[in-house]
């Protein structure tokens, strides 16, 4: 599986960004999927996760009422749709899949190239 995340930019705080995965192969809708983030000088965390299906979502406790993690399998691709942004958003995001173990861990087979946000006060 390859994937391709897009949408990232330069946003105000308060504003608004979304994210896409776009997945290559005919497997996406097989695999539970996640965001991640990483900011300058930091580890790699969790922001949200999504089941297969689509009927079980996850979100870290500091995004969490203000993003919503989405998935279109027919089209191969997820979103996540980020709202009243901080700058302590301010993070390449990245989109991964083929989960290892818990959702939360960055223990993950196949991961995008990832997208930066960045969040201006």
């Amino acid at each position: 599986v390859q994937l391709q995340a897009s949408g990232g930019g330069l946003v105000q705080a308060g504003g608004s960004l979304r994210l896409s995965c776009a997945a290559s192969g005919r497997t996406f809708n097989r695999y539970d999927m996640a965001w991640f983030r990483q900011a300058p000088g930091k580890e790699r965390e969790f922001v949200a996760a999504i089941s297969w299906s689509g009927g079980s979502t996850f979100y870290a406790d500091s995004v969490k009422g203000r993003f919503t993690i989405s998935r279109a399998n027919a089209k191969n691709t997820a979103y996540l749709q980020m709202s009243s942004l901080k700058p302590e958003d301010t993070a390449v995001y990245y989109c991964a899949v083929g989960r290892k173990g818990s959702y939360f861990d960055p223990h993950y087979d196949y991961w995008g190239q990832g997208t930066l946000v960045t969040v201006s006060s």
